[in-house]
């Protein structure tokens, strides 16, 4: 997932039928501004946790804010700050104390490492050394990672015998669908082609979630996604593979100010690792559909996450 990215996924409030609430409880079940002053809690200053612009970041910062809520800290979630150069300065000019960030984006977009670690551990130990530079540090990582990945119809793969992302010069020339957020930029459109040497390639900028309905219809043949998308667990489309390790590694890490941790105490990063350990790749795509396509809230969808998991 690009630095860049800003845009979210198509979300809204919507409906909330009887059947929708229980298939999503089973399988829930089944998936398992500036600080403020001390608060009356315990005494400790008010936590303001930040979330950028698309559904898995509103649903984390949702279980955060809910789960430290009921241990008892005094919490304030603002959701939609926007990309991660604005929310990372959010963060180091103290609006924001914390905020969920995704580990190879912290090196290569932030501390613009040129190199890609050979794990997801090594990219997240050189992510928190970076941190630590500045005053911050982070929680440890989730199991998921949500990163970028380029997705083609199955039907197209087998015509042409593609397996990784180098494989579509196989195809001739192919239109690929690509947010504006991340034509240009660390994991974007131009250097992905340099990177496999794509010679009859032409991007088309599309908005986040527009890929999919643009390859259904064939007015694309490759597209950049997310692989916690929920689309991608329909098995309806193939995902190449990264065989230059281009995109890294991705999982997801609170990043907190040290200063933050010392005032709240052990039990607040006890309260968020209970979280992030439970957030595997197949419960995400769930929560992220649960959202997108049942169209429950963000706030509802952590709650009955958190509930079924026994956080709340």
């Amino acid at each position: 997932m690009a630095g860049s990215r800003s845009l979210a996924r198509a979300h809204s409030k919507g409906y909330a039928a009887a059947a929708a609430l229980l298939a999503l409880g089973l399988l829930l079940a089944l998936t398992g501004c500036g600080r403020a002053a001390a608060s009356a809690t315990g005494g400790r200053p008010t936590v303001v946790i930040g979330a950028k612009q698309f559904t898995e970041q509103w649903i984390i910062g949702e279980m955060y804010k809910q789960a430290l809520t009921k241990a008892g800290y005094d919490v304030e979630l603002k959701s939609n700050i926007g990309s991660t150069e604005i929310i990372d300065g959010a963060l180091t000019s103290g609006q924001i104390d914390l905020y969920p960030e995704y580990t190879g984006v912290i090196l290569q977009s932030l501390a613009r490492d040129k190199s890609i670690p050979h794990s997801a551990h090594e990219t997240f130990e050189k992510a928190k050394k970076y941190q630590e530079t500045r005053g911050l540090t982070m929680l440890p990582p989730t199991p998921f990672q949500n990163k970028n990945a380029v997705a083609v119809k199955p039907a197209f793969a087998e015509k042409y015998g593609l397996k990784t992302i180098g494989d579509l010069n196989k195809a001739g020339h192919v239109r690929f669908a690509e947010y504006p957020d991340n034509i240009a930029g660390a994991f974007g459109y131009g250097e992905m082609v340099k990177k496999y040497g794509l010679k009859d390639t032409k991007v088309r900028s599309l908005n986040i979630g527009l890929q999919y309905k643009a390859l259904d219809h064939g007015d694309v043949e490759a597209a950049d996604v997310f692989t916690t998308d929920p689309q991608l667990a329909r098995g309806n489309y193939t995902i190449l593979k990264d065989d230059r390790s281009f995109y890294g590694f991705q999982n997801v890490a609170p990043v907190v100010h040290k200063k933050v941790l010392k005032e709240q105490g052990p039990e607040f990063a006890k309260t968020l690792n209970s979280i992030n350990a439970l957030l595997t790749e197949k419960a995400v795509q769930d929560l992220n559909r649960a959202v997108d396509t049942v169209r429950l809230t963000p706030s509802e969808v952590a709650e009955k996450f958190l509930k079924a998991n026994h956080l709340l």
